[in-house]
């Protein structure tokens, strides 16, 4: 089975599984098929973050992150949100693609060829598809800003409405290219020198050698049992650890045993999320600033959850961090199971087109704080802050739970939800989907560090909410805001999964 945010990517993940091939072998297709018809959410100017795991329950994540470059001049201060400037990270997501098919081919014998898996996208670059809503949506909402961006109006402009024809031969061709040559044709060779060339042109500081010393990590993962499972997420410099917080301090809090949808089920998880959104500051590049997990420890969880008041909720007004991604996940006959989020961070990344390329460039290093700051500050070769999580359960020691969102912030907030709904109420994968969500800060449409939930919410649990302290506000129901989800489970009988009701996307069986 596999499950992305749009049906065409899902269906080119299905054909790979169809015609024998594995979980990775489907994800890249995935990927590669998103990056094109996804492009204000991914692309190959963004990363990726991989959980993999065997059917044995075997796992590692790929880190897929590219750092910041070599020399930062002209960057004072806090780092722009768009422009040349905020293309100040390499984009590893291509890498992250042929770290992953090497690890195929050497761990799981898969045996596609590699320009078979980008074949789907480049067809559909080259010969056009319909745009979705989404496209459709992101592009109308920033026409005002992005006459500013760098090669985006000549690139984008002419999308046009929803179900239009969109046709990026120039994607095609750098996709044909890596294809012919390799992932690594991207970082190394006339590709590599071509993007660096336009990226300096536009004003960005990344160089040719920034993109060379450019490569996927591999990492264990972050855990935590929960009610008989274990809970898989990638370390730092990701938030990962955030989720798995959120969850442990849920299971202290005896979640299972509050009403599913009721005022102190929403209460609880919310709480849970604050007491470990103000540890976040604690993440940053370990290789800059060492990172123990001891916020996974048991005193740290015993004491999050002792910090929750029952009946009031704390005061909120954090800093809130937007972005959007997509969530792919592919489980094949053998048990091997991918989880996966690729990204350009927000909506369109940092709007420059790297020249005659048509690759839209990321703009991740948004997320670093001023330079200086000991954690997450800004500085030479160094990766941000993550916001991007996958995360994968295993139950009795293999696959069970495949899940992850969209949302930069929002991603712990609708994976410990999903993930409460899944495990301790017994919902299925497209019930726990469609159920009412929330969204805790601000939003493009209210700069409040409110409560956001869905208006599907019962009235009454909304008046309770408000007893309780929380300032709420409604979004419609089945609003984007609240995640863009997928989830895989895996049972004894079979394998049953779904995607987000909120996008334009499917979960596919094979």
């Amino acid at each position: 089975m596999v499950t992305s945010p749009h049906s065409i990517a899902s269906e080119a993940g299905r054909a790979v599984l169809a015609a024998g091939g594995n979980a990775i072998e489907a994800a890249i297709a995935m990927g590669a098929v998103l990056a094109v018809v996804y492009p204000h959410f991914c692309g190959l100017g963004g990363d990726a973050v991989w959980i993999v795991a065997d059917g044995e329950g075997n796992r590692t994540s790929l880190l897929g992150i590219g750092q910041a470059a070599a020399a930062l001049q002209g960057i004072e201060g806090t780092v722009p949100t768009r422009g040349p400037l905020s293309a100040l990270t390499t984009a590893c997501a291509v890498d992250s693609w042929g770290k992953a098919y090497e690890f195929s081919k050497i761990r799981w014998a898969g045996g596609h060829p590699w320009s078979s898996l980008l074949e789907p996208a480049i067809d559909l670059a080259e010969r056009g598809f319909p745009v979705s809503s989404s496209q459709s949506f992101w592009l109308d909402y920033r026409r005002a800003e992005w006459s500013d961006w760098p090669g985006f109006a000549e690139l984008f402009g002419s999308a046009g409405e929803a179900g239009s024809p969109f046709k990026q031969p120039r994607l095609a061709r750098a996709l044909s290219q890596i294809a012919a040559e390799g992932a690594r044709s991207f970082y190394e060779g006339d590709l590599a020198q071509r993007i660096a060339a336009a990226l300096r042109e536009a004003g960005s500081p990344i160089r040719a050698s920034d993109l060379e010393r450019t490569a996927t990590r591999m990492a264990d993962l972050e855990s935590v049992d929960y009610r008989g499972l274990t809970l898989l997420a990638p370390t730092a410099p990701t938030q990962g650890v955030t989720t798995l917080s959120i969850m442990a301090t849920l299971e202290k809090l005896s979640i299972d045993a509050v009403e599913e949808g009721s005022a102190d089920f929403y209460h609880l998880i919310v709480e849970a999320i604050k007491q470990a959104f103000l540890e976040r500051n604690l993440i940053g590049d370990p290789d800059y600033h060492a990172f123990d997990g001891s916020m996974l420890s048991e005193a740290a969880i015993v004491r999050k959850a002792a910090a929750i008041d029952r009946q009031k909720a704390l005061p909120w007004a954090r800093k809130f961090t937007t972005g959007d991604t997509v969530f792919f996940a592919a489980h094949d006959r053998q048990g091997r199971s991918v989880s996966v989020l690729q990204s350009i961070y927000f909506d369109w990344g940092s709007g420059v087109v790297a020249g005659d390329t048509g690759i839209l460039w990321q703009n991740r290093g948004a997320a670093f704080a001023r330079a200086g700051q000991p954690v997450n500050g800004l500085r030479s070769a160094a990766r941000p802050f993550y916001t991007l999580n996958p995360g994968l359960a295993l139950k009795n020691g293999r696959p069970h739970l495949l899940y992850g969102t969209q949302g930069a912030d929002g991603q712990p907030q609708t994976l410990a939800t999903l993930l409460v709904r899944l495990i301790d109420h017994n919902l299925s994968p497209a019930e726990a989907l469609a159920a009412p969500r929330f969204l805790l800060g601000r939003t493009f449409s209210d700069s409040r560090d409110n409560l956001k939930l869905e208006e599907a919410i019962p009235a009454g649990t909304l008046k309770q909410l408000g007893a309780m302290g929380h300032e709420t506000a409604l979004l419609p129901a089945h609003s984007p805001l609240c995640g863009l989800a997928g989830i895989i489970r895996v049972n004894d009988d079979g394998v049953v999964g779904a995607h987000d009701p909120r996008g334009d996307g499917c979960a596919v069986g094979v």
